[in-house]
């Protein structure tokens, strides 16, 4: 297995921030041909998302977790800024985890698709995630 670890800076804002070139370049560098490419984020308040970004869809999946998962009061989870404990709840709905096959060194995405993070931990502005790539 070949597996490395980047840092992203998210901000001081909830973001979907697109993982796909990142992937690409890992796998170019792992000299990938035939396998799976897993992609982990190591925090409790982020997830993972393929999803169509650039047209609206990642601004409408922040909208829809602020919907679901409100930044209020509710969160029996307390200490950070107001309302984080939903930050908490979110890998619940947005795994911290993806699996992508890989064939002939590509990501077998859909047309639209793309591999995000999506954290709306405003009190941490730094991510970590690992791609890891199995052979077939």
């Amino acid at each position: 297995m070949y597996s490395t670890e980047i840092e992203i800076k998210t901000g001081s804002r909830a973001v979907v921030h697109d993982l796909t070139a990142d992937a690409r370049h890992f796998l170019a560098e792992a000299d990938a041909r035939d396998g799976l490419l897993h992609v982990w984020v190591p925090h409790a308040t982020a997830g993972l998302a393929v999803i169509e970004t650039g047209a609206g869809s990642d601004d409408d999946l922040l909208a829809a977790l602020d919907d679901l998962l409100p930044r209020d009061g509710r969160w029996r989870h307390r200490h950070g800024s107001p309302g984080h404990g939903r930050d908490h709840v979110l890998p619940a709905f947005l795994p911290p985890y993806a699996t992508v096959p890989v064939l002939d060194g590509s990501l077998a995405l859909g047309t639209w698709q793309s591999i995000c993070l999506v954290d709306t931990n405003v009190d941490n502005p730094t991510r970590r995630v690992r791609f890891s790539y199995l052979a077939g």
